[in-house]
């Protein structure tokens, strides 16, 4: 039970520390985490020995305020949401039959503060979206090449007079991603290490002056099929035909 309270302690900072700021009163996007982990954990079905079944399309309904409140943060809480889920179903070795997918709606019947989680089993392509995240904001990967640096013809500027105009490049070839330094002043690092190019696994940071970039591989939802509620008995029937969830080459 150690390493499990440890994780969920490392979700609340994670989502907290993301979003606190935004959120004084009412609902607060650590509680939408909580109710999202609950519900997978309540839903995951046992199919066999070797595979557990969780559902991978989510409703969270809230009051109309509340969801004004969480929709004007932007993206990048259904990012982090997502992501957070990912990490969940991996600690606990579920497995989903497609793309995790995650929608905020408003319900007139709850109270500020309330929210309810619907789930669905969804059938569907992954599709996998590369993300940077940098001083608290999301960029999403939508080039061969991403410079990044405090000039402003970098693609990503950063306010840091530590990092030389153009800094660091981020390749990304479909399924990989690399760091490469430009030759600037300072150098660029991974774990203290200083390089002039090296691979970045999903999750790995590398720092430049005092701005760490962390790169993501979000696993997100591309429908093929329509949603269907996830009981016991349409997990069993759906684990027998699905293909499985799987992640981008290592």
């Amino acid at each position: 039970m150690g390493i499990l309270d440890n994780f969920e302690k490392g979700l609340d900072r994670a989502v907290n520390g993301a979003f606190a700021k935004a959120f004084r009163s009412g609902l607060q996007p650590v509680e939408i985490t909580s109710a999202l982990k609950r519900e997978i954990d309540t839903k995951a079905a046992v199919v066999s020995r070797e595979r557990i079944l969780a559902p991978n399309s989510f409703r969270v309904l809230m009051s109309m305020t509340d969801h004004r409140r969480m929709t004007a943060i932007g993206p990048a809480l259904i990012d982090e949401l997502t992501a957070l889920v990912q990490k969940h179903a991996s600690s606990q070795g579920y497995q989903f039959a497609g793309g995790i997918s995650i929608v905020l709606e408003a319900e007139p019947s709850l109270s500020d503060g309330m929210l309810r989680v619907d789930s669905q089993n969804t059938k569907s392509r992954v599709a996998w979206t590369p993300v940077l995240d940098i001083g608290g904001k999301r960029y999403p990967i939508t080039q061969a090449r991403t410079v990044i640096g405090r000039g402003r013809d970098a693609d990503i500027t950063v306010e840091d007079t530590g990092t030389s105009r153009r800094h660091v490049e981020i390749l990304w070839d479909g399924q990989r991603a690399q760091a490469r330094d430009l030759g600037s002043t300072n150098g660029s690092t991974m774990a203290g290490e200083r390089f002039s190019q090296v691979a970045l696994p999903p999750d790995s940071a590398i720092q430049i002056g005092r701005t760490a970039i962390v790169f993501r591989v979000l696993a997100q939802a591309e429908p093929t099929a329509p949603l269907r509620r996830m009981d016991d008995a349409t997990a069993r029937h759906d684990a027998s035909r699905s293909d499985g969830f799987w992640g981008p080459t290592a």
